[in-house]
């Protein structure tokens, strides 16, 4: 084996080892989740020295001076100031949602006027209408990291795969028999997932335009997709107040996650992939053990439903939103409550970590988001303008962008 370069990936933190062995290249990624800038570095060092036989130890001032650069980035931004940057009105119709790519210089946006919009972050400037549904564009999403692909998923029954620099339309995905409800790619944009109001998931190859799976056994609409990071699973919501996970390449249902007494509104698997947490109308957030399917923990510090549940990047915490007009952000490994964030007025609906874990961001329906310290759990800002209620927002990768969306038919660019 032959050690052939060193790389960061900064979020969440980590090393990437890419080698030759018996003449093939081949990358390994050394995930260093639990990185603060207290950490001893020498003795994370000497660690990944002793597993990887491919790093000569010659190279480990190369890999402490890796690891301090590492803290140095994790350390950026945390005391950040956001100021608003660009109002873009782009629909004559409600948005119905947005997202963001990866580098935070487009958004997408799918509105209730049948179309979705890409927009120059920078310039404010609209650069392509993506036109062919025939029903509302209820849900989008970019092939991050790459961002060069779009895909929306629409009331009327089908997705649509896009050119984000040409509007060209790849595929129309069309199978579906119920409404399509949300559109995530996996990580190597290889595949997509497309969830319906028909009890159905479906995954599709993005190259062929073929269906891969039909993913039956939920016996309501599904609400959810969302692949694990090596994409080997897939996760699936459902109004039948159950989860299940699926295996990617079989298409098989592994996993059915039952405890959950109303209908689930969110969920998402940590970065590792091991855990899923779900939020519920119940008022419950859950924790789960991805490999057993069992329920680790139970939460009901809410008063009303929970309307939007997430984990950290590194994965040590994750966070739900609520109809209660709070967000609430837990330690992961005691499932201890660290932060009972106060201060909107009206619903909260979806609830962000940036990419450092050090900042949170909530959106609700009192027309504001604010950013939360998680250090002390203190209100940093209120960030107003929106005449009608938010309804999302996002953060680019490094978290030095976000958006919000509202009714308004507006989106709101801060940073």
């Amino acid at each position: 084996m032959r050690l052939e370069r060193l790389l960061l990936r900064h979020y969440p933190p980590g090393l990437v080892l890419q080698y030759t062995k018996h003449g093939e290249e081949r990358t390994k990624v050394i995930d260093l989740l639990r990185l603060t800038d207290g950490t001893d570095v020498d003795e994370v060092a000497d660690t990944i020295m002793a597993q990887e036989a491919v790093i000569p130890r010659r190279r480990k001032d190369m890999i402490v001076a890796l690891i301090r650069r590492l803290q140095e980035i994790i350390d950026l931004h945390t005391d950040r100031v956001f100021h608003l940057f660009k109002v873009l009105r782009l629909h004559q119709m409600f948005i119905a949602n947005a997202c963001i790519n990866k580098s935070g210089t487009r958004l997408a946006t799918g509105s209730y006027d049948h179309t979705c919009k890409i927009s120059d972050t920078m310039s404010g400037e609209e650069l392509v209408v993506l036109r062919g549904h025939k029903n509302v564009v209820y849900t989008v999403a970019f092939n991050n990291p790459f961002g060069d692909k779009v895909a929306t998923g629409s009331l009327d029954k089908t997705c649509k795969l896009w050119s984000v620099e040409t509007g060209q339309c790849f595929h129309t995905f069309r199978g579906h028999q119920g409404d399509i409800f949300q559109v995530r790619f996996n990580a190597m944009s290889t595949l997509l997932a497309t969830a319906s109001m028909d009890n159905t998931a479906k995954i599709w190859d993005i190259v062929t335009g073929e269906e891969v799976h039909t993913l039956a056994g939920h016996t309501s609409s599904v609400t959810h997709v969302e692949f694990n990071m090596a994409g080997t699973l897939l996760l699936t919501t459902s109004f039948d107040r159950t989860l299940a996970l699926w295996d990617v390449m079989t298409g098989r249902r592994v996993q059915q996650l039952v405890g959950h007494r109303e209908e689930i509104s969110s969920a998402a698997f940590n970065y590792s992939g091991d855990l899923v947490v779900s939020g519920s109308f119940d008022k419950a957030v859950m924790l789960w053990d991805v490999s057993t399917g069992q329920a680790l923990a139970s939460i009901r510090d809410h008063s009303d439903a929970v309307t939007h549940v997430g984990f950290s990047l590194s994965g040590n915490m994750f966070s739900s939103a609520s109809n209660d007009g709070t967000a609430r952000v837990y330690d992961t490994e005691t499932r201890k409550c660290l932060w009972t964030l106060s201060g909107h007025e009206r619903e909260v609906k979806q609830v962000l970590f940036n990419s450092q874990g050090t900042m949170a961001l909530t959106a609700s329906t009192d027309k504001t988001a604010r950013s939360w310290d998680l250090a002390t759990g203190k209100c940093m800002q209120v960030f107003e303008g929106h005449s009608d209620e938010i309804i999302g927002c996002g953060f680019n990768y490094d978290s030095t962008l976000f958006f919000t969306v509202s009714k308004d038919k507006t989106c709101r660019l801060w940073r």
